[in-house]
């Protein structure tokens, strides 16, 4: 399939080039296991107009020719059935509940505990008009202002890491978190580690965490598609 037939609406920066946000991250992870290429649009907070056609006005947005898809999970099961014949994202459609709650558990504990260390990174991404939004939003979502939300951040760091330990134990006994091979359920809990790392230069794992040698192997997958990606670090790769 063309990259004209599918089209993807993503969030960006001041600078177009930097694509962060953990959701879209997940859908190219799915796209490029799938080996489909996409358009990818880039979006910001106050072009959300563009994205009305959805009915909604969240990114991902996936337009797969007359029909529009929003939401990374449903975008995920609508290439698993659209294109059946092309690798699996869940291994066997019995995996979909466990990758279910894996997308779950990174939406609800991962993202938030990723938040409370780069949250002032993500605001300065921004230009002005979006840096507007972006506080307001996420200060009603916190219930505090930006800053308080990363208050004591090598504390913050250590509740991050200590949140991950499921996922640490998982990968001391196995390369993914779907077994041998990469699946859905770790585009999920990888498109965090790929917002930490568009927007922000803190580290977030150590060196020498089982997580740290899995994040690596999937920036090395689909060509290293991930590592070449835009960041903060290197705006213009």
């Amino acid at each position: 399939m063309s990259a004209t037939d599918l089209t993807l609406y993503e969030l960006a920066g001041a600078n177009p080039n930097l694509r962060f946000s953990p959701h879209c991250w997940k859908v190219l992870m799915a796209l490029a296991h799938k080996g489909l290429a996409a358009e990818r649009v880039p979006l910001r907070f106050a072009d959300k107009d563009k994205i009305a056609f959805s009915g909604q006005s969240l990114v991902p947005v996936l337009v797969d020719r007359k029909e529009t898809v929003s939401d990374s999970w449903r975008i995920a099961l609508h290439l698993e059935d659209r294109f059946p014949a092309l690798p699996s994202l869940f291994g066997d459609r019995g995996a979909i509940p466990v990758a279910r709650f894996v997308n779950s558990w990174a939406d609800t504990v991962l993202l938030p505990a990723v938040a409370r260390v780069i949250l002032i990174d993500v605001y300065n991404c921004f230009d002005a008009d979006d840096r507007s939004y972006f506080r307001s939003s996420r200060e009603k979502r916190f219930g505090m202002p930006l800053e308080a939300v990363v208050a004591d951040q090598p504390g913050r760091l250590i509740d991050l890491r200590k949140a991950l330990l499921p996922v640490r134990q998982v990968l001391t006994k196995q390369a993914f978190i779907g077994g041998e091979a990469p699946t859905y359920a770790d585009y999920c809990v990888f498109g965090m580690f790929m917002w930490a790392r568009g927007c922000s230069t803190i580290e977030v794992l150590e060196v020498d965490d089982p997580i740290a040698v899995w994040r690596e192997r999937l920036l090395d997958a689909f060509g290293g598609m991930a590592r070449s990606a835009p960041s903060v670090q290197c705006p213009g790769a």
